[in-house]
């Protein structure tokens, strides 16, 4: 058994990759960690492979992820550009270990301020795949994340298909990781 070999402590929520659908994974089931990614884990199991939710990390021996909570109201002023960047660097495809915003999935980002002074975040993404079953579970994480942000009150992710995704839309940095330069 390597490293990455483990039981299932007890029934786990998961996505099932690349459809999408919601599934348990029962307890003692043998799975093996393929990515920590994100917060979250992609497993292989015996019906194929599945991400659980960070927060379900101690059902397979790893650190509990706490999902980011909803910023402060406190915060002065408008959250910043870069921190918010940087919550949609920490969000991936569980089949690919490259962030979405490396992979260009990421196309817009606008933080615009509401009558009553909040803040609200719009991110326009696409995926890899028009028919990828992920991209709900995939926008939702963004918006999780980005909420997360000191000074975001609330944030919007819509998938797009315009411009439609290709290759040369991966930065340096990820085809460096996906060993494609």
């Amino acid at each position: 058994m390597s490293d990455n070999d483990r039981i299932a402590a007890r029934d786990i929520p998961a996505t099932i990759v690349p459809y999408g659908d919601p599934i348990t994974i029962p307890e003692g089931s043998k799975v093996t960690i393929t990515h920590r990614l994100g917060g979250n884990f992609t497993l292989l199991w015996e019906r194929g492979m599945a991400q659980i939710s960070g927060e379900h990390g101690d059902a397979i021996g790893e650190e509990k992820q706490e999902r980011p909570q909803a910023a402060d109201d406190d915060h002065a002023g408008p959250p910043s550009d870069e921190a918010i960047w940087d919550a949609l660097k920490s969000v991936y495809d569980p089949e690919i270990p490259v962030n979405i915003v490396d992979l260009g999935l990421v196309y817009n980002m606008v933080v615009r301020e509401r009558d009553d002074g909040r803040y609200v975040v719009q991110v326009d993404m696409t995926l890899t795949a028009p028919g990828c079953g992920m991209g709900p579970a995939i926008a939702q994480d963004a918006k999780f994340k980005v909420e997360g942000v000191p000074g975001v009150h609330e944030a919007n992710v819509d998938i797009v298909w315009d411009p439609p995704w290709h290759q040369d839309m991966i930065s340096e940095e990820g085809k460096m990781e996906l060993g494609l330069i």
